[in-house]
């Protein structure tokens, strides 16, 4: 049953009501739950009738008295009640058809939920929603959602998608923005498909619906050695990374003007790919697409350069730094900082090349652990290892090929500390183990 009780929290409304693990929850305020959508909306009320399912079979009805917002303190054995919604889109793009055989099942699951829009922040086409599902996000004021458009040309669209359904994206994004929804947009940008004039195209209709579109991520295409049988993709190269940065400079500037933000940004890749220098902190505002690859670089830099003064300059130690192509730059420079604010720090940087993906393939949440023993050298590794979070599944210290921190410490002989892609964590881990 998906609505199963699988945790109670200790001291919460449902200890004290007895609600147990194992129990069901039926319905609130006589309303059926169907999944996690309708429990936290329900939910949101100081006076409720909670309906349980006990694992006896008996019905319980409790009224419970709360703080608006307050939750039960009950976690249940599915966390959106309910299967996650695969895509049906066979995206020319999508880069779960690039992997190779044999890695775990799970990284080749396609979601495309909005519910895990809503609790996760994952990016939907809106492609497999009907216009139940889209009503209900109004209904129950679901939002931020986070919105993978790629294009407004509905034709463009149901190409790039490989989807017949795809090209209705901006009647549904006018409905939901008419209803104050807000939303996020990502642009996965593909040279001569939805980039140069068309990505113009689809940024000035997205522009219509401010603010109820809060911004647009446009971020490069990746392309594994592991795609076959595929249309074919053109990447992006210095050159035409800097086209694009050109490309959408006018409209940067003419909507930092009129809302005070450029509403498109670039990933960083674009950037550094061309060699261009990276905007200031004021254009990525509060960094709300940090998560995108959008302003990661500035944020650390800013985050160093703020933290530095933290350093204790009495401690010693050393530490091995691993990072992929795509930061090994800014890595090196916050390095050589950190060995000058105290120079009885020593730190060697390691950049790491994707050989398991491609070496087109540079950021460095993608590396794999096979990469990293074969190409950094037992004896080269200092006291400690440092490696950024966006390496490991979230919540756990497992990697892409299942290599695990328990597996590269055996393999290395030293402890490995994990690093939040911020300075100011770098500077804390080095100060604690100094």
């Amino acid at each position: 049953m998906s609505n199963k009780i699988a945790r109670i929290i200790s001291g919460s409304i449902a200890e004290e009501l007895e609600i147990e693990t194992g129990d069901i929850l039926v319905s609130i305020n006589g309303t059926e739950i169907r999944d996690i959508i309708d429990y936290k909306f329900l939910l949101a009320d100081d006076y409720l009738e909670v309906e349980i399912e006990k694992k006896n079979g008996e019905l319980w009805t409790l009224e419970v008295e709360k703080e608006y917002e307050e939750d039960l303190g009950i976690e249940f054995e599915k966390e959106i009640m309910d299967e996650a919604r695969s895509c049906r889109n066979n995206c020319l793009f999508c880069f779960i058809d690039q992997l190779p055989k044999g890695m775990r099942k799970s990284l080749y699951f396609k979601d495309d939920d909005s519910r895990l829009s809503f609790l996760q922040g994952n990016f939907v086409t809106l492609t497999n929603m009907t216009d139940e599902d889209i009503d209900r996000i109004i209904r129950y004021r679901i939002c931020p959602i986070n919105i993978s458009v790629h294009t407004t040309n509905p034709d463009l669209r149901i190409k790039m998608l490989k989807n017949r359904f795809a090209g209705d994206v901006y009647t549904r994004l006018q409905k939901l923005a008419a209803a104050g929804i807000m939303m996020n947009c990502q642009i996965v940008l593909c040279p001569g498909y939805n980039n140069g004039e068309e990505l113009i195209k689809t940024v000035n209709d997205l522009y219509k619906l401010y603010p109820s579109v809060e911004n647009v991520a446009a971020v490069p295409v990746g392309v594994t050695r592991h795609r076959k049988n595929l249309n074919e993709i053109t990447l992006y190269n210095a050159k035409s990374a800097k086209d694009e940065i050109d490309n959408v400079s006018e409209f940067q500037q003419k909507a930092i003007k009129e809302i005070g933000t450029p509403f498109i940004r670039l990933a960083d890749e674009f950037y550094v790919m061309s060699g261009t220098e990276i905007p200031d902190t004021q254009f990525y505002g509060e960094f709300e697409q940090i998560e995108d690859g959008i302003g990661m670089i500035r944020f650390f830099r800013d985050s160093i350069s703020k933290s530095l003064k933290s350093l204790k300059l009495e401690g010693k130690g050393s530490f091995t730094l691993i990072t992929g192509v795509s930061a090994y730059n800014e890595i090196l420079w916050a390095a050589k900082a950190i060995e000058e604010r105290n120079d009885k720090v020593k730190i060697r940087v390691h950049k790491i090349i994707n050989y398991f993906f491609g070496e087109t393939i540079t950021v460095a949440g993608l590396l794999t652990g096979q990469d990293i023993m074969k190409q950094i050298q037992v004896d080269s590794v200092l006291d400690y290892i440092i490696m950024p979070r966006n390496m490991f599944k979230a919540g756990e210290n497992i990697m892409l090929d299942d290599v695990t921190t328990d597996d590269l410490e055996k393999h290395f002989g030293k402890k490995i500390l994990i690093c939040d892609c911020t300075g100011e964590d770098l500077i804390e881990l080095i100060n604690d183990h100094i």
